[in-house]
């Protein structure tokens, strides 16, 4: 092979090679989204959540979580997060109530979404983040893998770290639906096809187990769902007859065939449009 061929070849890997990424400024936003093609981290000037306290029927879930992330905040030990179960209950908004909480509290923690098709670019954005002196809290919604998924190799990068080791200044919350990040029934499957059935699914389903924190959420009865849409109603100053609110919330729910905290907000929303009352 030429020395010509082997500096095209050369040139050729260079403009493949990832772009050096730099990056943004972090005192601009509190939260950011990781996007790849090209890699970057956009600001997002205005995160869509609701309070802490309106988040109803959670209660033990909230308080370790806030108890996790303000030690983390302060710049001490915590542990990644896992945020599992019923879907509707408020996993993700628990997460971004949270962090708005800190912020109230005068400490500069930063979130950061990351999707889960991203995952085989996390590695450089670990490497980016722990560049700086700012605190971050990733955060990736409805994580979950299936049968031919190969991306949960990467999120060990985030939970474990490898060699250089995951970045003290950053910490990782999950939400999904899946207690093990995979459905059920491809577990029991891939155990009896097995030739060893223990060792066919333990990389996948140990995976979970390497998060310190399991917070498990389940469905809400209907005291609950009604406590929601009455917390709703006074935050935005919505009067309206205690019976009547009861009756169409409960015809609501019967409707959509069940209750969480994504129905009652659903219902709220149609409440206050009905009334007239602005919740954005």
């Amino acid at each position: 092979m030429t020395e010509e061929t082997l500096t095209r070849i050369a040139e050729a890997l260079e403009r493949m090679a990832p772009a050096p990424l730099s990056a943004p400024d972090f005192d601009a936003a509190d939260a950011f989204i990781w996007h790849t093609g090209p890699e970057r981290l956009e600001p997002v000037a205005k995160v869509s959540r609701v309070a802490l306290d309106l988040l109803v029927g959670i209660d033990r879930s909230r308080e370790t979580l806030l108890a996790n992330t303000l030690r983390f905040a302060e710049g001490y030990p915590a542990n990644n997060a896992l945020l599992w179960g019923a879907r509707g209950m408020g996993k993700s908004s628990l997460v971004k109530a949270i962090h708005a909480d800190i912020l109230t509290r005068g400490l500069p923690l930063k979130i950061v979404e990351l999707q889960r098709e991203d995952l085989p670019t996390v590695q450089r954005l670990l490497q980016l983040l722990g560049t700086t002196d700012h605190r971050f809290l990733l955060f990736c919604d409805d994580l979950s893998f299936s049968h031919d998924d190969q991306h949960y190799k990467s999120l060990k990068a985030v939970l474990d770290g490898g060699i250089s080791g995951r970045p003290d200044n950053v910490l990782f919350y999950a939400t999904s639906n899946r207690r093990h990040l995979m459905p059920r029934d491809m577990i029991d499957n891939e155990r009896s096809t097995a030739i060893n059935p223990g060792e066919a699914v333990e990389e996948k389903v140990s995976l979970s187990d390497r998060f310190g924190l399991w917070l498990g959420f389940h469905p809400c009865d209907q005291d609950d769902y009604l406590a929601m849409i009455d917390g709703y109603c006074a935050a935005h100053g919505l009067a309206v007859d205690p019976e009547t609110l009861r009756a169409e919330a409960i015809e609501w729910q019967a409707t959509r065939g069940s209750r969480s905290g994504r129905v009652a907000w659903q219902f709220f929303t149609d409440l206050a449009g009905r009334h007239g009352v602005r919740i954005g």
